[in-house]
């Protein structure tokens, strides 16, 4: 049975903890969600991530699919992690401190549909959100993506898919208040150039500083030969070579790879031998790997190349 108007509104002061404080649409089905707690925001890293959740009782966006009757229960929360995002520049147009001291930045792509009966519980709720609305943020960030290993000569090279770019902005943030002396190299692919939602702002960085590179692909969109193009392919075409200036150099550069599981290519673990093998179609991972890079592989065994696996 529905919850009568009521009973809403004690479920929203009972279970969210904070406000949208600014709300930017790129397009219909992309956005730029700012929240601010009700409490103090714990300390935390760029690349780390968060709760964000919204009631089952809270209307969906227009056009999406829709829920089966029955399929969810009305009183709960949807809920899921997002990393925390960045805008990199501050409102004077100038790199701020990373860690802002009232709110967390979110890049959020809009789900419409999925490929089973049961339909995405929260971004067509979260699409419907205005400015000085209320929700729910986790108290807790966490998350071990991170820039702890990156010294201020290496090389950083940061690749991802759609909003998988989120917590490589934030890194962005930090190597550039920094002051970080060695190149910064990005490049984030999506399927049509209007989901670049940070375009203008890397393209202009990368004009103003001579240690910072970007690479923007769209999959449906040719490039100039008129070919269809993937992160894979800068890597094996030399063009991230050559953006930095040499070779990419295992001994003194991070990788930070973002997004589809299909591009960062992680490679399975033999539970008996204890063996990699890496997955079919290949991935970032094991093109580096064969250059004498080496993945992560748990907290005690780090390596050079660091990944989050990201749906939107």
């Amino acid at each position: 049975m529905a919850l009568n108007p009521e009973e809403v509104s004690g479920l929203r002061t009972q279970r969210y903890n904070a406000t949208v404080c600014k709300l930017v649409k790129i397009h219909s089905d992309l956005m730029i969600l700012r929240v601010k707690p009700d409490l103090p925001l714990k300390t935390h890293k760029p690349g780390q991530y968060t709760l964000l959740g919204l009631g089952n009782w809270e209307p969906r966006f227009p056009g999406t699919q829709d829920e089966i009757p029955g399929s969810v229960e009305e009183s709960k929360l949807a809920r899921r992690s997002y990393s925390i995002s960045s805008s990199v520049l501050d409102e004077n147009n100038e790199v701020g401190e990373p860690q802002h001291k009232e709110w967390l930045e979110f890049y959020i792509v809009l789900v419409r549909k999925t490929n089973s009966d049961k339909a995405p519980a929260l971004t067509p709720r979260l699409f419907m959100l205005r400015e000085g609305d209320r929700l729910f943020m986790g108290e807790k960030i966490t998350g071990a993506y991170n820039l702890d290993k990156v010294k201020p000569e290496d090389t950083v090279v940061l690749l991802s898919t759609g909003t998988g770019e989120a917590p490589h902005n934030y890194m962005l943030q930090q190597l550039l208040f920094q002051g970080h002396k060695g190149m910064i190299i990005a490049a984030c692919c999506v399927r049509q150039k209007m989901d670049l939602g940070f375009l203008d702002l890397h393209q202009s960085l990368a004009k103003k500083l001579g240690n910072y590179h970007y690479f923007p692909l769209s999959t449906r969109d040719l490039d100039e030969s008129g070919r269809k193009r993937y992160i894979q392919d800068l890597l094996k075409d030399g063009d991230i070579d050559k953006a930095n200036g040499e070779p990419l150099n295992p001994e003194k550069t991070h990788v930070f790879l973002c997004g589809n599981p299909a591009m960062i290519g992680v490679p399975n673990k033999d539970r008996e031998t204890g063996e990699y093998t890496y997955p079919p179609i290949e991935g970032i991972i094991e093109i580096l790997e064969k250059r004498g890079f080496r993945a992560d592989r748990g907290h005690q065994d780090s390596g050079n190349i660091h990944f989050e696996e990201y749906w939107s």
